[in-house]
């Protein structure tokens, strides 16, 4: 009998669902007879317990998971008939009226996926940027290094602190005379020009020599992160205590061979930090080009998105903010009161840009290649030191597996929107790439 589907609204749909009474009470009995074999009640052995007693305990339950089941395989079969691609779990709930001709009445709701509508993507417009590696990050690098492995050497009694150097002080801030949270510290240390403490701090303790106290104002900027001195003029007291020079160390072939270059050649580092950041510089690039692709046509798209599909997503948002807690030492953080509806604008354009992706994988055959998924695990493996074990580590999970091949499906579909779209080149600087948060 062909299946009559009812539009409600947009993507919702709804179908009768029809069960015969009959047959239900017949799978409801078998079920319990196979119960009583094992079943317990006081007063009687294990598989002598009465089919009444049995029916009484049990048979609630039995339906409810007898009706489930059949309801479950009903629905199936009927959006198969009708051949309905439903998005999400349906909602069933049972007519009024009870029977008709021995047949339990059901309407099961639900919502169906969208017709995906691209449009032309010749007419999109998209901006593809590129970057390379200059001898300037290449020197920024090296002096990070060393950095890394710099020591400190107290300064004499005479000199003041400078750029660089690590001070050792007591401090206390006061809003109008008062002391506020945060605002007091004893023993503290910071390097003075590396953005540790605000510029106006750094400013005033520039020069001071240890054992010299200075009081000095400072204000603090409109969005500064602590809300309550935001905005706010405060007075700090500051004494030194301890002021001590870095000492960096040489670029020479000792220092390059702690860095794990058997060589300990100037080239070999150099060569060697190329290759890395070469390799950063082409993940930022894609990372940037695939969310301005997937920008630029999920502008273009139109279509409506399944209800149900943004509730999940805005869940799975949710759960992963409470584990992200967790992972801070957030007490009873999987108890977290977090409202799915500040996750929903994420979760819709999470789903849009899903549905959008798999039309466009499904209508022009972008599937990862296994010789894709093998490139792309070596080229993430060249960046540890056993790359072999990293290649193993990926191909022996199928759920890390799952999660390469999601990313190489991605910029299959970047690489066929910018294949078809107006595509505006521009280059940036290793600096403005660096600085940037890309992603979609």
């Amino acid at each position: 009998m062909a299946v009559t589907v009812e539009t409600l609204e947009k993507l919702e749909r709804r179908i009768t669902l029809t069960l015969p009474a009959e047959a239900l009470q017949a799978e409801v009995d078998t079920r319990l007879k196979k119960l009583a074999r094992t079943a317990k009640a006081d007063g009687f052995r294990p598989g002598k317990v009465p089919m009444n007693i049995v029916a009484q305990r049990y048979g609630y339950s039995v339906q409810y998971e007898v009706i489930n089941d059949q309801l479950g395989q009903a629905f199936a079969k009927a959006a198969s008939e009708a051949q309905l691609r439903v998005a999400g779990q349906p909602s069933i709930s049972e007519k009024e009226g009870g029977p008709v001709d021995g047949q339990l009445q059901f309407d099961a709701t639900f919502e169906v996926y969208p017709e995906v509508k691209l449009g032309d993507l010749s007419a999109v417009e998209v901006e593809r940027v590129t970057a390379e590696v200059n001898d300037a990050a290449i020197d920024r690098t090296v002096e990070i290094l060393r950095k890394q492995r710099r020591t400190f050497a107290q300064r004499p009694a005479a000199e003041g602190a400078a750029e660089g150097d690590r001070v050792t002080m007591d401090f206390e801030g006061k809003i109008d005379g008062v002391p506020f949270e945060g605002g007091k510290a004893e023993g503290f240390q910071f390097l003075v020009g590396e953005g540790q403490m605000l510029e106006a701090f750094e400013k005033a303790v520039r020069g001071m020599k240890a054992g010299e106290s200075k009081t000095f104002p400072l204000a603090f900027p409109e969005d500064y992160h602590g809300k309550d001195v935001a905005g706010k003029e405060a007075d700090f007291l500051v004494t030194v205590k301890k002021i001590e020079a870095q000492n960096l160390p040489e670029v020479n072939d000792e220092f390059i061979k702690t860095l794990g270059l058997a060589d300990g050649s100037v080239e070999s580092l150099r060569a060697d930090i190329q290759k890395n950041l070469a390799r950063e510089v082409k993940f930022r690039v894609a990372a940037r080009n695939k969310g301005a692709a997937l920008d630029a046509v999920l502008k273009a798209a139109e279509f409506d998105v399944p209800k149900s599909l943004v509730a999940a997503e805005s869940d799975r948002l949710v759960e992963g903010a409470r584990a992200d807690l967790k992972a801070r030492g957030i007490k009873d953080a999987d108890k977290a009161p977090i409202p799915a509806e500040m996750f929903a604008p994420q979760a819709e354009r999470r789903v849009r840009l899903g549905l959008i992706v798999a039309e466009l994988v499904k209508v022009n055959k972008l599937e990862a290649k296994p010789e894709q998924l093998q490139a792309h695990i070596e080229e993430l493996a060249q960046s540890y030191e056993q790359p072999q074990q990293v290649i193993a580590w990926y191909m022996s999970d199928r759920q890390r597996m799952a999660e390469v091949e999601a990313v190489v499906i991605e910029q299959n579909v970047t690489d066929f929107i910018l294949a078809q779209a107006k595509v505006t080149d521009k280059a940036l600087s290793f600096e403005e790439l660096m600085g940037q948060q890309a992603g979609a």
